[in-house]
C-alpha cells in the first residue's frame, strides 16, 4: 500500500486523461458531481453509486461521554454523521488486490 491520498486534482486529471475533456471541463465535471453528492447528503438523502457503495446520513442522539484524561463525564450533543457502506463489488475488488501482494 502506498498510503497516497487521492485529491480533487487527481480526480480531475484522471477525467482529463480518460474522457478527453479539457482540463477546465474535467475540473468542472468533478466539482459538479461532488457538489450534487454533498447537496443530497445535506438534505438527508442517501446516495448510492452502483458497484461502489452508499453514503448515508444517520442521526445520533445525545449521550454521555467521558474525558479520557480526567474521567469527567460530559454530554455529547445530538448530531448527524455520514456513513459509507461499500458495495460487495468494491469489497471483492479490495480483497482481490491483497492476493496480488
Amino acid at each position: 500500500m502506498s498510503g497516497k491520498t487521492v485529491t480533487r486534482a487527481d480526480l480531475c486529471e484522471a477525467v482529463y486523461q480518460k474522457v478527453g475533456l479539457s482540463r477546465t471541463e474535467s475540473a468542472d465535471l468533478v466539482e459538479q458531481v461532488l457538489s450534487e453528492i454533498s447537496d443530497c447528503l445535506v438534505s438527508g438523502e442517501a446516495v448510492k453509486l452502483s458497484s461502489f457503495g452508499s453514503f448515508l446520513v444517520r442521526s445520533k442522539g445525545e449521550r454521555i461521554g467521558r474525558n479520557p484524561k480526567t474521567g469527567e463525564e460530559v454530554p455529547i450533543s445530538p448530531r448527524r454523521v455520514m456513513v459509507f457502506r461499500p458495495s460487495n463489488v468494491l469489497k471483492q475488488k479490495i480483497n482481490e488486490s491483497l492476493v496480488g501482494e
